[in-house]
């Protein structure tokens, strides 16, 4: 491919290992179940530059270090290539589109400033010093659909759509700059990206129907029928609890008409090992948060395999930004669990985490 040269691919593997090898994933992801204070954690990811801080004050000031330590690294990674592959920087902006998503909430909500977003360097894209003038911060942007007539976001309803179609748009531009890499330097990302189209629309699904009683065929207007599925997108997705062959939007559309608080009712389903399971004694609701961890840790552990398979191809530096941000969201819930005073094998059992 134009632009990567032997030489940093070589070094981007080497720089990539480096920082693996630092980093609380794997065989260290043990070591985050022994703080038992928000200072501990601080200690432990910050040897060098932790901070004296009150626990109230120490839990925004960590969480923020805690991402600019990932963006950092991330970063170092993306700049070592003369001209990035633009799926790392789809990776990367992933910041962009979580800060744009909190700005839109923050309009809606009729807040006058916005305190804090992730600086991305050469990067970044949306002008968020700009807030709380939307047109502003995205002129010029891939995000000006959001100035469209159609989202009015002087509504809570319309921000969610709004929300939505920010996914869609993510996501179909992750999927097109996954296909724009040769074959050898896409093979492990093109199926951990597939998965991940398939899965979200899981989640988006669970969450409208359970968190906004949205019946199952206005859920089918919001999923993202992206990937695989465009040679056969005339055809409608098939509910079939099987295989999700053909659209990766046949997963979630086979779940639309199943019963919420019947377990029984999604046996068979293609996603069900995501689903929370029963307690004795209790009754059953699909819990949407239990199937997002649940399918976050599953994507962590196929980035993880794929780490070292090609070791010198694209899909190396794609993996390792994804255990990168599957990290930072760790380090992030265990700091806030420490916060509210749970255990950190109190949060490593709410994530479905096994240390």
């Amino acid at each position: 491919m134009a632009g990567l040269g032997a030489g940093e691919r070589a070094y981007v593997y080497a720089k990539a290992c480096g920082l693996m090898g630092k980093s609380f994933v794997a065989k260290r992801i043990p070591e985050l179940a022994r703080p038992d204070r928000l200072s501990a954690l601080d200690r432990l990811v910050f040897p060098q530059a932790s901070r004296e801080l009150p626990e109230r004050e120490l839990l925004p000031d960590l969480e923020r270090r805690i991402t600019e330590r990932a963006v950092s690294q991330i970063l170092s990674i993306v700049s070592s290539y003369s001209r990035p592959p633009e799926l790392l920087l789809r990776l990367l902006r992933t910041w962009e589109y979580a800060d744009l998503k909190s700005a839109l909430n923050a309009l809606v909500s009729g807040e006058t400033s916005f305190p804090s977003w992730t600086r991305l360097g050469p990067f970044a894209t949306v002008r968020f010093a700009a807030y709380p003038d939307l047109a502003a911060m995205i002129r010029g942007t891939e995000f000006e659909f959001l100035l469209s007539k159609e989202i009015n976001l002087g509504r809570g309803a319309d921000a969610v759509m709004a929300q939505a179609r920010l996914d869609k748009h993510y996501y179909s531009c992750l999927w097109q700059a996954v296909k724009k890499l040769p074959v050898s330097d896409r093979t492990e990302a093109e199926k951990i990206v597939a998965e991940e189209i398939s899965l979200r629309n899981c989640i988006w699904a669970l969450r409208l129907r359970s968190y906004y009683g949205m019946p199952g065929r206005e859920v089918s207007e919001h999923l993202m029928d992206i990937g695989p599925a465009q040679a056969g997108k005339a055809k409608k997705a098939p509910r079939a609890r099987g295989s999700g062959a053909g659209s990766l939007a046949a997963d979630a559309q086979a779940m639309l008409d199943f019963s919420l608080d019947s377990r029984a009712a999604w046996a068979g389903w293609r996603r069900e090992r995501f689903l929370n399971p029963e307690i004795p004694g209790q009754p059953w609701a699909a819990d949407p948060r239990y199937f997002q961890n649940a399918a976050g840790d599953y994507l962590y552990k196929l980035a993880l395999r794929a780490f070292r398979r090609k070791p010198f191809s694209v899909d190396t530096a794609f993996c390792f930004i994804r255990i990168k941000q599957y990290e930072e969201d760790l380090l992030t819930s265990v700091a806030e669990g420490l916060g509210l005073g749970m255990s950190s094998q109190d949060v490593f059992a709410l994530l479905e985490v096994v240390p």
